[in-house]
């Protein structure tokens, strides 16, 4: 029979209380051993879109500059090998039916679970290099979002128009919500639990990045920009982008933000081109009625009164809806809150 291995004892106490409390340290640290703490969870998220060319290469290089992180590609209704060429690369492959990036990238925030994530678009255009630095910044400063700002490589990295169209937008954001971007339309980003978990998704297409960087600056959440090589798409991926039709979803977006965000100020605008124009109308009017007593354009006169009152209307309405955006920024805050900030490892 094989002999029973006595069980471990204590060493024998030494002379002081000093070498005994040691002594009964190491005895402690033997036999109950800690466990390591917990690293930060990374989830690297790939919406996608006919990108049979560039997945592979994206996945690739997430995986050499994170090794730690699950890499987790969305397919959006591809008509080519996307899927398959995600999988056999080694990463979650998972689909999203209702077809816009905005769609997937709710889908993505809903379904991953993570303390850091790093959103950034299947077409091997940003630099995987630059995550780790995004990261550092994010958790030394104690931030919700890291955007990486362009800087682009090569001529053929910017569509025509697009760089136009981008200072355009970000430029006419800053002046209604704040500066605080100079690149709103980059697809790269990093964020904390706390802001993946509190963002309601509304939008469908590719005005998400503008929804983001509103919320932000709505929520006045810390945030910081990390300047990040740009590169030309590979041969044979093709830019889903339109440069005019997208451009003026976007600028919708941010009109439309503006009104549900900032309510007074959207009707308080339209109740002061209003008024502008009832007196401009009226004022006619007025001189002959006391020059002569009569009112001869009728018809001008009700016109005028009846701006008169919608622009009455338009302040109570800006008002009333001041007083509901206050409540749900109040309730953004409270789940923004719910959620433990990220700490660095």
């Amino acid at each position: 029979m094989s002999a029973v291995p006595e069980p471990k004892r204590p060493p024998k106490p030494r002379g002081d209380l000093a070498g005994m409390a040691q002594a009964l340290a190491e005895f402690a640290q033997s036999e109950f051993p800690q466990a390591e703490p917990a690293r930060s969870r990374i989830a690297v998220l790939v919406p996608c879109f006919n990108e049979e060319a560039a997945v592979a290469t994206v996945i690739a290089d997430f995986r050499k500059a994170l090794p730690s992180a699950e890499i987790f590609v969305y397919d959006n209704n591809s008509t080519d090998r996307t899927a398959a060429v995600a999988r056999d690369a080694g990463a979650v492959t998972r689909s999203e039916r209702r077809q816009g990036k905005g769609h997937v990238v709710r889908r993505m925030f809903a379904d991953v679970d993570a303390d850091i994530y790093v959103l950034v678009d299947g077409d091997a255009t940003y630099d995987a290099a630059s995550a780790p630095r995004m990261i550092d910044t994010l958790l030394s400063g104690h931030l919700d979002m890291v955007v990486g700002l362009r800087v682009d490589q090569a001529e053929a990295a910017w569509r025509p128009g697009h760089r136009t169209g981008n200072r355009l937008l970000t430029g006419f954001l800053s002046s209604v919500f704040g500066e605080a971007f100079k690149d709103i339309l980059s697809g790269y980003r990093v964020f904390s639990r706390r802001f993946v978990k509190s963002f309601p998704v509304l939008s469908d297409g590719f005005e998400i990045e503008t929804e983001l960087s509103v919320h932000a600056l709505e929520l006045a959440l810390p945030v910081a920009e990390v300047e990040t090589p740009y590169y030309a798409r590979p041969e044979g991926s093709v830019s889903k982008l339109n440069t005019w039709r997208d451009g003026i979803r976007i600028l919708g977006t941010i009109l439309k933000l503006y009104r549900s965000e900032k309510p007074l100020r959207f009707f308080m605008a339209i109740a002061v081109f209003l008024t502008l124009v009832s007196v401009g109308l009226a004022f006619p009017v007025l001189v002959t009625y006391l020059e002569e007593g009569l009112v001869p354009r009728l018809p001008t006169a009700v016109l005028s009164m009846g701006l008169m009152i919608s622009a009455v209307l338009s302040v109570s309405s800006g008002l009333v809806l001041d007083t509901v955006t206050r409540g749900r920024r109040e309730m953004k805050l409270l789940a923004y809150l719910t959620q433990a900030p990220a700490a660095k490892d």
